[in-house]
């Protein structure tokens, strides 16, 4: 089975980076992108030097375009959900990135903060994800 996804959007906070034991680098990215009128928002993994790259120059509001595949909730074998604040249920969607390329220019500040748009282009099948126990948050 052959799986990619490919989303463009605006990071929604700072990148977090830690380390696996046995030392490789691991980021996580939270990216906004509208559908329609509502924002999707991803959670992206990125590993290795990427990760390093990633974490030392983007920060909250830059535009990325994320390629990669989609790491399914092991529970429920699609997106994982959560109850919000005001009671009301949303996905979180979660993507193993395999190639993240910064689309805003040096020193260059958001246009709109999370808007931008996603699309996705995907073949479903085995995703290869990560369990929960191994992503830093």
């Amino acid at each position: 089975m052959y799986q990619r996804l490919i989303l463009v959007g605006n990071l929604g906070r700072d990148p977090e980076m830690r380390y696996t034991p046995n030392g490789t680098a691991v980021t996580q990215l939270s990216a906004a992108g509208q559908l329609k009128e509502e924002t999707a928002w991803w959670r992206v993994s990125v590993f290795g030097k990427q990760a390093e790259t990633c974490n030392q120059y983007l920060s909250k509001g830059k535009k990325v375009l994320i390629e990669g595949t989609l790491a399914v909730d092991e529970k429920s074998g699609g997106p994982r959900v959560y109850q919000r604040k005001d009671g009301t249920y949303g996905a979180s969607f979660e993507v193993r990135a395999t190639t993240v390329r910064f689309l805003s220019a040096k020193g260059e500040a958001s246009d709109n903060g999370g808007g931008g748009m996603a699309s996705v282009s995907s073949i479903a099948g085995d995703s290869g994800s990560m369990g929960e126990e191994d992503l830093p948050f």
